[in-house]
């Protein structure tokens, strides 16, 4: 029976944990379209791409009646994808605006405000969904705080001692106040508002 993805929660990234184990090919990403698509002539209801997401986004019917069911729940679902498709901390940068290059880090923390950088690769990106939209990190710094992106190689970690990324760093006006390694999801993110305001006291 078919596959059914919820794209109003997915947020259809190559990086897509269901194209990586699906064994028969059916689950797969589009470059040239730029979406996840799936052949259900090839899918065999094993269920691995349903238990790889963390979302709950996938869902394999193994009857017509439960694919019928599945079909209506996603139809109905109130959810819009203009609510998923905002930059958030740890998810793949949406928007040119927040990124920068390595160049840039010194130019861009030389802010008398703070400047808040999160550094990422590809290895990093984690989904949407599950991450910290940016505006409710920065929500409780000064209205004049900057927020930038900036996809690090080694060297540059390596500079300012990051062990795992994602990783937050505040600077302000060139100093590092503090950096956060690693990344939080939506369920612990007032831990991380809590430990990024340990750094502007």
């Amino acid at each position: 029976m078919p596959v059914v993805v919820n794209f109003k929660i997915c947020d259809n990234a190559k990086e897509c944990g269901g194209v990586a184990v699906c064994p028969t090919g059916a689950y797969t990403y589009d470059e040239e379209k730029e979406t996840i698509v799936i052949d259900n002539d090839k899918c065999i209801s094993c269920g691995l791409c349903e238990r790889e997401c963390p979302i709950g986004a996938i869902m394999v019917a193994k009857t017509k009646e439960e694919y019928e069911k599945i079909k209506e729940e996603v139809d109905n679902d109130p959810r819009t994808t203009k609510d998923l498709f905002v930059d958030r901390y740890g998810a793949a940068p949406l928007s040119e605006f927040f990124m920068i290059e390595e160049t840039d880090i010194e130019e861009k923390t030389k802010s008398q405000g703070l400047t808040l950088i999160e550094f990422y690769n590809d290895d990093s990106i984690q989904c949407l969904l599950k991450s910290i939209p940016i505006k409710e990190l920065t929500n409780s710094f000064p209205k004049d705080t900057l927020f930038y992106k900036v996809d690090v190689t080694e060297e540059t970690m390596n500079k300012y001692s990051i062990e795992e990324l994602p990783a937050l760093l505040v600077f302000k006006n060139k100093e590092l106040l503090g950096k956060i390694d690693g990344y939080f999801e939506n369920d612990h993110k007032e831990e991380l508002i809590s430990k990024l305001a340990e750094f502007i006291k």
